[in-house]
């Protein structure tokens, strides 16, 4: 069956460059009218800027399709209903559903946590008209890629549709790079081919995850295989970022701290 494809944008990604700073809401939607090639708008915001979004949203005729938010089992189920009911009426039929890895208490959650999560957000989100999706990403207990496809199944077996999110520059970024297979421990299993990452490989996660219809909404965000270290953003202690983004085009001198490849998207590229 064909399913009509539509792009949207983050909004605090709506700038120029960083220099410049957020431009204000009115701003942010009339660059993207501009820009011409959007479908809709992606946010949550803050309970202060609802109406700012519903204004100009209809003056610009883009739709706020898209919303999400992270979550802490044990702390935030009444964050979740706020957000998918905000999300509601500002006309979201999305909601991007990150659960942290570890619970209010601080234990690791579990597969059957996630899938009660989730059960209970497809609950407020069919009161609501909005589809939760639960997210591939880092910090969350998808880090552990090895875990979404239980996950996966443990939904299907009670009956749920399971719907993710695929960012796969979370994928990405940890092919070639030990630093980053160390956390969750999934060096091992790499190594020996248990758990695939490479897209050019057969049974790779992604592979698996489109695989099965499970994936609802994507986050197209670049990165490469080993990507390096975000050296422009520096903690209190110098320790760079994890490096999760890669430029989709050559930057221009000065502007990129490491070298560039057109080839080393390539991963990135089959995944899409």
């Amino acid at each position: 069956m064909e399913k009509e494809l539509l792009f949207g944008i983050q909004t605090n990604g709506i700038r120029h460059t960083e220099a410049d700073g957020l431009p204000d809401i009115d701003t942010r939607f009339a660059m993207v009218r501009d820009a011409g090639i959007f479908d809709y708008v992606d946010k949550t915001p803050d309970p202060h800027e609802i109406e700012t979004f519903r204004t100009a949203s209809e003056k610009y005729s883009l739709p706020v399709l898209g919303s999400g938010w992270f979550y802490c089992v044990g702390k935030d189920e009444d964050l979740l209903a706020h957000n998918l009911e905000i999300g509601s009426r500002l006309g979201s039929i999305v909601h991007n559903v990150q659960v942290l890895a570890t619970r209010a208490d601080g234990k690791l959650v579990s597969n059957e946590e996630v899938v009660d999560f989730y059960e209970r957000a497809l609950e407020l989100g069919d009161k609501h008209g909005v589809s939760p999706c639960l997210e591939v990403h880092v910090n969350m207990w998808s880090e552990d890629f090895r875990r979404v496809t239980p996950v996966g199944r443990l939904a299907e077996e009670r009956g749920l549709p399971f719907q993710m999110t695929l960012d796969h520059s979370h994928v990405i970024f940890k092919i070639d790079n030990p630093r980053e297979q160390e956390v969750f421990d999934i060096r091992d299993d790499v190594a020996t081919g248990r758990l695939v990452l490479d897209p050019f490989e057969e049974g790779d996660v992604c592979s698996e995850w489109i695989g099965n219809n499970w994936v609802s909404h994507c986050h197209a965000r670049t990165a490469i295989p080993n990507n390096p270290m975000n050296l422009d953003a520096l903690d209190k202690n110098g320790n760079a970022g994890r490096g999760i983004q890669y430029p989709f085009i050559k930057p221009l001198p000065g502007i990129y701290h490491s070298p560039w490849r057109a080839d080393a998207l390539e991963p990135w590229k089959e995944v899409i």
